[in-house]
């Protein structure tokens, strides 16, 4: 199939959003897929993902709208031009000195409220209902993405999570308990040297224990994103366009 994706950069809600479709013009999607980057990356730097997914799955060329929304901090100031992220991490925890994600993951990182409300006021602007909006990200944009998911007056129609990890996991815990019909794509590479592997298996059995259904890929490979799980992750969002 050839794919034409549009890549329009608009503003919805209080972002900078990346919007990419291959829709009939005009024509609105049977579902919108939301994802966000990680620390330190530009805004763009999960755009390529649309066409690739579109790809591994033509369907999702027919009936969906992705969403890049660009995080609300720049990291300018720090040496990293282009780069931003959601909210700040302590360098000892980014370069994996002192406390470790364990004890970290328990707590609400200053900023995260913040870049909620940020990320909830994109959903917002989507203008569909919440039960056709996938939710979903990379590292720090996988934080969010549970943060927000858990936390909306809806359940959302999935949550997508690539290489993530928990945070504020005494706040997740209970309202994961209430999002028991979420379906959830994890992927995690066993050799990630960022967000170490024991912590994806943290943030889902957190999940799980809650009710949530998970679909798990763990993959031999470090902090990326490999072809096994975009193919994967391109399967789950079909379900999702079938309400499965």
């Amino acid at each position: 199939m050839s794919l034409r994706p549009r890549h329009v950069r608009t503003k919805l809600g209080e972002l900078n959003c990346h919007v990419v479709d291959a829709l009939p013009e005009g024509a609105t999607p049977e579902l919108v897929v939301v994802l966000s980057h990680g620390f330190g990356a530009p805004g763009t730097d999960l755009v390529a993902l649309a066409p690739e997914l579109m790809t591994a799955a033509p369907r999702l060329a027919q009936a969906v709208r992705f969403v890049f929304p660009e995080a609300l901090l720049s990291l300018d100031a720090l040496g990293m031009p282009g780069g931003r992220a959601w909210f700040e991490i302590p360098m000892d925890i980014l370069m994996g000195r002192g406390r470790d994600w364990a004890q970290y993951s328990q707590t609400v990182p200053p900023g995260a409220p913040a870049a909620r409300r940020a990320l909830m006021s994109v959903v917002a602007a989507l203008q569909v209902p919440l039960n056709r909006v996938v939710l979903g990200g990379f590292s720090q944009g996988a934080m969010m993405s549970t943060d927000v998911a858990l936390r909306l007056e809806e359940c959302p129609a999935g949550l997508c999570l690539l290489s993530g990890a928990m945070v504020a996991g005494k706040e997740w815990e209970p309202k994961a308990r209430a999002r028991s019909s979420l379906p959830v794509f994890q992927g995690h590479g066993r050799q990630d040297p960022v967000l170490p592997y024991p912590e994806g298996e943290r943030l889902r059995a957190m999940l799980t224990g809650a009710g949530l259904t998970v679909e798990f890929l763990p993959f031999d490979g470090g902090h990326t994103i490999v072809t096994e799980e975009l193919e994967q992750l391109a399967a789950f969002l079909v379900k999702r366009l079938d309400g499965r």
